[in-house]
């Protein structure tokens, strides 16, 4: 038996006790599995997306909206960063008080002229707290996703509560499976056959995640 065969063998009798009808297969499978792992306040949801964002190496901040602005301001100050990529959604004022030169997001903009930029500044659709995972859809505020993996530096701004879900099946209620959506854990990192961690293969080497608003 070849490997192709012993796969879709594994398939066909994964879906032995699906009706034979003509309903589409999201409706003929039943979804009945837990959708989350126990039950949280919004503020330990919020706490425990914070604590899993830190476990990946993400640096997180909290801050109200009218603290936003000074806030990226110091942390790209901190970075060194002098150009920020930013998507055309993102609003105006998040970064007005940073000292840098604003780089739009282009559909002309090539690889190495996004590796010269030194940071880029997202909004996401949604943070999964179980995971610790923030997931981008290309949306206005977070633009294309070359934008998101070329520059070393990546600062996003996740609305709390609103865009914070407790769990994986909870995000995927939210999110258009035909968008291209975009998952991070952490900063890009991997590691070789002996454990040694090497960050910024294929991503930033720096995700900083700040919590907006909320609890």
């Amino acid at each position: 038996m070849s490997s192709r065969e012993r796969v879709l063998g594994r398939v066909r009798r994964a879906l032995a006790d699906v009706p034979a009808d003509a309903r589409p297969y999201e409706e003929a499978v039943a979804r009945d599995y837990l959708r989350e792992h126990g039950q949280r306040s919004v503020a330990e949801t919020v706490d425990l997306l914070a604590e899993n964002l830190a476990d990946y190496r993400a640096i997180v901040h909290r801050c109200a909206e009218e603290e936003l602005p000074g806030l990226l301001a110091r942390l790209l100050s901190a970075h060194g960063s002098r150009t920020v990529v930013v998507p055309p959604g993102l609003p105006a004022q998040w970064a007005a008080a940073a000292d840098v030169t604003l780089v739009q997001d282009l559909a002309a903009s090539t690889a190495p002229e996004l590796d010269e930029v030194d940071s880029v500044v997202t909004g996401c659709a949604v943070a999964v707290a179980e995971t610790g995972t923030i997931v981008l859809d290309g949306s206005p505020d977070q633009g294309r996703r070359r934008i998101t993996l070329v520059p070393d530096h990546h600062v996003c701004v996740v609305r709390v509560p609103d865009q914070v879900v407790p769990s994986v099946p909870r995000a995927l209620e939210r999110l258009d499976p035909a968008r291209p959506l975009t998952w991070i854990s952490g900063p890009s990192a991997t590691s070789d056959i002996e454990l040694d961690r090497v960050e910024g293969v294929h991503g930033p080497r720096t995700l900083e995640v700040v919590l907006l608003g909320g609890s």
